[in-house]
């Protein structure tokens, strides 16, 4: 069987407020293709959205047992998943994380955010543009996970 190559997904999430509007984006590399993707969120928080940014990423590759490495600003994520720090917020979207980690080979590394990397920046402006957009959806998760919060 022939050894596929290995698949880098970059990531980032964004948020204007937190919580306020937020986005994710996303890119695929691997060998001489590539993939960007992007969402956003009418109400969420930065975690959440550099979260799902892993989450759609994982979901857009079709090849099951692909190496893939993670590439992430986030130290929430990095460090939740490397370091099995403790999940106190976003089950529903660790759970749909925990799933997809299952068909993968993952490596996860943190990177500084805004500090040059092209990969990174592009992930970035992809969040930002995605939260910027008008009429964009509520994140069901989010506000369900603050429902009678104030009561």
């Amino acid at each position: 069987m022939e050894k596929r190559e290995t698949i880098h997904l970059y990531t980032d999430g964004a948020a204007s407020g937190n919580p306020g509007p937020g986005g994710w984006g996303a890119v695929l590399c691997c060998g001489s293709l590539r993939k960007e993707m992007s969402g956003g969120f009418s109400l969420t928080t930065n975690n959440r959205m550099e979260l799902l940014a892993v989450i759609k990423g994982l979901e857009a590759i079709r090849w099951q047992g692909a190496e893939v490495e993670v590439w992430s600003d986030s130290q929430y994520v990095v460090n939740t998943i490397t370091q099995g720090w403790k999940r106190k917020k976003n089950g529903d979207l660790w759970e749909r994380y925990d799933v997809l980690a299952k068909g993968f080979s993952l490596k996860f590394h943190w990177l500084k955010g805004h500090a040059g990397h092209p990969e990174n920046e592009r992930c970035d402006r992809l969040a930002v543009e995605a939260y910027s957009k008008p009429g964009l959806p509520p994140d069901t998760g989010y506000e369900e996970s603050t429902e009678n919060k104030l009561i």
